[in-house]
């Protein structure tokens, strides 16, 4: 059995992320680091969007970006000024081969292309079952989600952003470069929350997804069908279908985080780390990843990372919301974007508005299902029960 200091469990964007800032902090030097992932981490499997202000880390790979955004229902159509802000795309492969670059150099970090079969601890050691045998680390540091942890409990909802994306070229010049559909509401709803999401790369090639906030995935037909749609509801009369993506991220504020123990901490989907209200990944993953990284220099005890703060109960009423009526969610996400100043939402979906602020943001909502929420929640009407 070969032993190291650190062991991750999945190579997925919080563990890359998380190995990338510690090659380079310059504080792990003397640590072995291992990576174990059955995936090579060899294709384009899929797109991160996000925003944050000019001149962020990962800038460099950043295929594009835009200053503005589209939010429609089938009421109203609204072009969203970011200000400040920049909603930024990135490449599944772009991202991997920058990060793998890095932490190639670095002697001490490997990267093992396996499966994990079984994870134990004993004797304040942690024991990693591959097909080719045991690894032992001190602390391990898991993103292999399993949906098994939060759906055996019903204290917590537990949805899903759950999409299909084609990336398409026209013949004709359809799209506009410069303005990116950030949600369109105005397709049917057929009782869930329903939009398309379209990232126009050129006047002729975007992205355009079909994503549900919902409980249940619908056959693979549907999405397609929904996309078909609205490519003709566009006027596109020739395509061609570049590449296709898939993807199911969970939307809960089920507490991963109690799963943890001294030596184990869950990372990524698998601790949490998912923004619960809207399944958006990779900004959290920027902010969770530097604060894990301080926490490592300092802390023995990976018990003591987590630290619950408002936006976990902010997201939790709004996922009560979705989950008893889940037709609403165009008018919830509505109400905040039709008047409400877009900056700002994006400050509030980003965890780093004032109290102030909040109020500004939470006014703009319909105000008696949050209240109603709020008193389900505190009367006890979401009580914690075991599924059997």
């Amino acid at each position: 059995m070969k032993h190291y200091d650190y062991i991750f469990a999945g190579a997925g964007l919080s563990a890359l992320m998380t190995v990338y800032d510690m090659a380079l902090s310059g504080k792990f030097l003397d640590k072995s680091i291992l990576l174990l992932d059955e995936n090579p981490k060899k294709t384009n499997d899929r797109t991160w969007c996000f925003w944050e202000k000019p001149n962020g880390k990962f800038d460099a790979i950043v295929s594009k970006k835009w200053k503005k955004a589209l939010f429609a229902n089938d009421n109203f159509r609204r072009i969203l000024d970011l200000d400040r802000y920049e909603y930024k795309m990135i490449s599944g492969l772009d991202f991997y081969n920058f990060v793998f670059r890095e932490i190639l150099l670095h002697t001490n970090i490997e990267f093992l292309n396996q499966k994990v079969n079984s994870i134990s601890e004993k004797d304040n050691l942690v024991f990693i079952e591959t097909a080719s045998g045991i690894f032992t680390c001190t602390k391990l540091l898991n993103s292999i989600y399993s949906p098994k942890l939060a759906l055996s409990q019903r204290q917590f909802p537990v949805l899903q952003q759950h999409f299909i994306g084609w990336k398409i070229k026209t013949e004709q010049k359809i799209f506009n470069p410069d303005l990116p559909t950030f949600m369109d509401f105005s397709i049917p709803q057929n009782g869930n929350t329903r939009f398309m999401y379209v990232l126009p790369t050129s006047e002729n090639e975007a992205l355009i997804e079909y994503t549900l906030f919902s409980k249940d995935l619908l056959p693979e037909k549907e999405y397609e069908k929904a996309i078909e749609d609205y490519i003709e509801k566009l006027g596109i009369l020739s395509y061609e279908i570049l590449e296709k993506e898939h993807g199911k991220i969970p939307m809960t504020s089920y507490q991963f985080w109690h799963n943890n123990t001294k030596n184990i901490l869950n990372i990524g989907s698998s601790g949490g780390w998912t923004k619960a209200s809207t399944g958006y990944t990779f900004k959290n993953t920027i902010n969770k990843s530097k604060a894990l990284i301080e926490f490592l220099q300092h802390e023995n005890d990976f018990r003591k990372f987590h630290k619950t703060n408002k936006f976990w109960h902010y997201d939790l009423l709004l996922l009560d919301i979705l989950n008893d009526k889940n037709h609403l969610g165009s008018a919830i996400f509505s109400s905040m974007f039709k008047t409400g100043n877009p900056a700002l939402i994006f400050k509030f979906l980003d965890e780093e508005t004032s109290f102030f602020e909040d109020l500004k943001i939470i006014l703009k909502c319909p105000k008696r299902l949050f209240i109603n929420a709020l008193l389900n929640r505190i009367f006890k009407k979401h009580p914690a029960e075991t599924i059997k």
